[in-house]
C-alpha cells in the first residue's frame, strides 16, 4: 500500500518541486545576494526605504479593513446557509461561488467599468437626477474589489464549520433557558472560531499581496507592496529588490499559516 501510495504521490511530487521549492530557493537566493553573487540583506532591509515601507503599510491597512469588512458580512450569510436546507443552503453556495469561475482579471475590469466617472453607475445615477459617486482610483475603490473578490474565501471556511455544528446542542442550551444570543456568545461563536481564523487568512493574505486590484481600480495612482515588487520585477527588472521585498511578504504568510494550522487542530478536537 505504501509502495503504491508514492506512486501516486510522484507526479504531484514533481510538480511541488518544479513550481514551489526551486521558485522559493531561487527567490531566496535573489534576496539574500549581490548582483556579483555576494552575500546581503540590503535587498531585504530595503523594505525600511520610506517608499516601501509606506506602500507596506497602506496594504497591511487596506488589507485588515477589507478582512474586517469580508467578516462582518460573511458570518450572518454563513449562518444563514447553514440554518437552511441541505439541498438549499448547496444551491445558494453554489449561486455565491459562480462568479469565482470567471477569470480574476475580468471580474476586476468589471468593476473598474462599474465604477469610472462615466461608468454604468455614474450614467444610472445621472440619469436619475442623482448625485454621482467618484471612488475610482482612490483607497475604497481597492477595498471594494478586495471586498469583492476575496468574500466568498470568508464565507466557505465559516459555513463549513457552522454546518457540522451539532444542533442537539444548541437545542439543549436552549432548553436549559439560555436566550438566542448567548447561545450565539457562549457556544456558535466559540464553536466557529477555527472558521473564523481560516477565513481571516485566506482573505487577509492574498489582500496583503494583491497587485491587479490597485492597478485597474486604484488607477496606478495608489502604490500597495504587491505594486512594488511587481515594478522591481517588470520595469526595473531587479530580480534581488523585488525578492527581498518578496520574502518579507513570505514572513507573513508563514505566521498567518502557522496561526491557522493552530488553530485548526484546536477546532478538530472541539468538533
Amino acid at each position: 500500500m505504501k509502495s503504491k501510495s508514492k506512486v501516486l504521490s510522484t507526479p504531484y511530487t514533481i510538480w511541488a518541486i518544479g513550481f514551489i521549492i526551486i521558485p522559493l530557493i531561487m527567490v531566496l537566493y535573489y534576496a539574500f545576494t549581490e548582483k556579483d553573487g555576494s552575500f546581503s540583506v540590503s535587498y531585504v532591509a530595503a523594505i525600511s526605504d520610506p517608499t516601501n515601507f509606506k506602500a507596506l503599510m497602506l496594504s497591511i491597512v487596506l488589507s485588515l479593513i477589507s478582512t474586517i469588512i469580508c467578516l462582518l458580512l460573511a458570518y450572518p450569510l454563513a449562518m444563514i446557509l447553514a440554518s437552511s436546507g441541505v439541498d438549499r443552503s448547496g444551491f445558494i453556495v453554489f449561486i455565491f461561488i459562480l462568479p469565482m469561475w470567471m477569470n480574476f482579471l475580468l471580474r476586476t475590469l468589471a468593476w473598474q467599468t462599474l465604477l469610472e466617472k462615466t461608468g454604468v453607475i455614474n450614467s444610472v445615477l445621472k440619469y436619475l437626477h442623482l448625485g454621482q459617486i467618484n471612488i475610482i482610483n482612490t483607497p475604497y475603490a481597492i477595498v471594494l474589489g478586495m471586498v469583492y473578490n476575496f468574500l466568498p474565501f470568508m464565507v466557505l471556511p465559516i459555513y463549513n464549520i457552522l454546518a457540522k455544528i451539532d444542533k442537539n446542542v444548541l437545542n439543549a442550551a436552549r432548553d436549559l433557558g439560555a436566550n438566542e444570543f448567548q447561545v450565539f456568545l457562549r457556544i456558535t461563536f466559540p464553536l466557529s472560531i477555527p472558521g473564523v481564523i481560516s477565513g481571516i487568512t485566506m482573505v487577509f493574505v492574498p489582500a496583503l499581496t494583491t497587485f491587479v486590484i490597485s492597478d485597474l481600480l486604484g488607477g496606478s495612482k495608489i502604490l500597495l507592496i504587491g505594486n512594488v515588487i511587481e515594478q522591481e520585477f517588470k520595469q526595473t527588472n531587479n530580480w534581488h529588490a523585488g525578492s527581498g521585498l518578496s520574502f518579507v511578504l513570505m514572513i507573513f504568510i508563514v505566521v498567518s499559516m502557522l496561526i491557522t494550522n493552530k488553530y485548526d487542530k484546536e477546532g478538530g478536537a472541539v468538533l
